[in-house]
């Protein structure tokens, strides 16, 4: 973003027409955002990441008591909006059970299906924690696209401003105004691509960062459940 203030891209931009000054303004805008995603994006990444480690570690130390395991912090983390979700599904089935289980004098217990059940919502869950990871994430894959075509349209129109001067120039047009037709074609090709570049590596980085949490998200679910498996699922005795 700060190569788009270097002197001979401020030259070129000063040099260009209505249009090629359009063609800066929309490359420096794309550029604004895209940066601005990236960190966001990063940033949130990151904390939701260190948040989700440290009350993945602290449940591990629970493992024996799975429902009875209370919220280190009240930071939001996919982490804990999973857990939560499993332990209002949990109790809210055991207490179903608990009428039935009265009756023949064993403890409340969960069936496959109660698991079933309650892997389903967990699953839900995750897929929705995931599309709050991922919002607005397209913008950076538009840009991607979006920055080099414009890039495109200035080099073609600076291409014909040249062209267009050159034609003139027998009849007394400055050498000048061909340069900065010349310049804007050069500029805009470059400037799509600084602005494109980063957009990619910060699209990649973002979409891997995400897939690597919702890994996180899928193993912790899933360890959790066992443990909620392990000490309430319905035995049957032969």
């Amino acid at each position: 973003m700060f190569i788009i203030a270097a002197p001979p891209i401020l030259d070129s931009f000063f040099q260009a027409d209505w249009l090629g000054k359009g063609i800066y303004l929309g490359l420096l805008t794309l550029s604004v955002i895209s940066w601005a995603l990236i960190i966001h994006k990063f940033l949130v990444t990151r904390q939701l990441r260190r948040q989700a480690s440290g009350f993945n570690r602290a449940f591990k130390k629970h493992k024996q008591s799975p429902l009875k395991f209370s919220i280190p912090s009240k930071d939001p983390n996919p982490f804990h909006e999973i857990y939560l979700v499993l332990k209002k599904q949990t109790y809210e089935l055991l207490n179903k059970n608990h009428q039935f289980a009265k009756e023949s004098g064993k403890p409340a217990s969960l069936s496959p299906t109660d698991i079933e059940f309650i892997d389903a919502h967990v699953a839900a869950n995750i897929t929705l924690q995931v599309q709050k990871l991922e919002k607005n994430i397209y913008i950076l894959s538009t840009i991607v696209t979006l920055a080099p075509f414009l890039g495109l349209l200035g080099t073609v129109w600076g291409i014909l401003v040249f062209f267009s001067q050159l034609n003139m120039h027998q009849a007394g047009s400055s050498s000048q105004m061909m340069l900065g037709g010349l310049s804007l074609a050069l500029t805009t090709t470059v400037l799509g691509l600084i602005v494109a570049i980063p957009a990619l590596i910060g699209y990649n980085y973002l979409r891997n960062s995400i897939k690597n949490l919702q890994m996180e998200m899928e193993s912790f679910s899933n360890e959790v459940m066992a443990s909620v498996e392990l000490q309430y699922r319905q035995v049957e005795i032969q």
